[in-house]
């Protein structure tokens, strides 16, 4: 009779003829709702053309028959108007960015509202956002912007990699190189004193052997004869090495030369102590002699 009875249950249902009559029928099942496209604005007054997909159920058949004219044309226009509002509270970099907490708001606005309605919305999916062609080439430009920014920095750290490389490698050459100079002077050093050394040894043997050649009997005589041909050979080598000749008064006298220089080694020889020990006698010989060839050497050189 025009009013509301009940609500028919799933299966078998008795009804009562011109009493009773069937008035909406409502479906329980999730319902796909596109939405429209639109324009909004955004919070830097940027005209987008967006779309969508609503994802709905009714949860009160009651509610969704009684409540609303037409529940599914009231929750789309509902989610055109949400949509509208939440992209003028976002800048357009921000919508592209936050299309999930877009969506998330939008559901839970409509929900808010189509609560009397008997209505839930499951959940809202933005399809595509179209912008205008200026604003897609400045959106490229910006784009290609900060992707040459990006490769300029990428180049510039590459260059100091590359430089700190560099100077790593020359600061690793230059103290290898130190190092080896280092190590050479020493081994040079250590050549040069082992060398000083075996010269000392080799002359303090010398001067043993003549010390002793020279305590053997006609020493004396073997020594003048070889001062005498040291003399003689000086002599000839006169004026070959320079220009300046120092002579001794008499040259021609070999014998006063050899007697002067056997002297010099008799003076020594008689100053030794005659009481000491063997190993002070040996080099106590050995210096005499060291003092005899100094002495003969200035001979020769004059």
């Amino acid at each position: 009779m025009g009013r509301f009875h009940r609500i028919l249950e799933p299966g078998l249902n008795v009804l009562i003829p011109v009493l009773d009559r069937i008035r909406y029928v409502q479906s329980l099942k999730e319902i796909v709702i596109n939405v429209p496209e639109q324009s909004a604005v955004t919070l830097d007054n940027v005209t987008l053309q967006i779309d969508g997909v609503l994802y709905l159920r009714i949860m009160d058949p009651y509610k969704a028959s009684y409540g609303v004219e037409d529940p599914e044309y009231a929750v789309t226009q509902l989610a055109q108007t949400t949509m509208r509002s939440e992209l003028g509270k976002l800048s357009l970099d921000k919508v592209f960015r936050e299309r999930e907490s877009l969506n998330a708001n939008i559901v839970d606005a409509i929900n808010q509202a189509a609560d009397y309605w008997g209505i839930r919305c499951l959940r809202y999916e933005i399809k595509d956002i179209h912008v205008p062609p200026r604003v897609k080439e400045s959106m490229q430009m910006q784009v290609e912007a900060e992707r040459r920014k990006r490769a300029t920095v990428l180049e510039s750290e590459g260059t100091r990699e590359s430089a700190i490389n560099v100077a790593e490698g020359k600061k690793q050459a230059q103290i290898l190189a130190s190092e080896a100079e280092k190590a050479e002077q020493i081994n040079q050093a250590a050549g040069e004193a082992s060398a000083v050394l075996a010269k000392a040894k080799a002359k303090a043997e010398a001067i043993r052997i003549l010390a002793s050649a020279l305590a053997q009997h006609n020493g004396d005589a073997a020594a003048s004869l070889t001062v005498a041909e040291q003399y003689v050979n000086a002599f000839s080598k006169l004026a070959k090495d320079s220009n300046t000749v120092l002579l001794p008064s008499n040259p021609s006298d070999v014998t006063s030369m050899v007697a002067q220089a056997m002297g010099v080694y008799g003076a020594l020889t008689k100053a030794a102590v005659p009481g000491a020990q063997n190993s002070n006698e040996n080099s106590r010989g050995a210096q005499g002699t060291d003092a005899s060839l100094e002495e003969l050497g200035r001979v020769k050189l004059s």
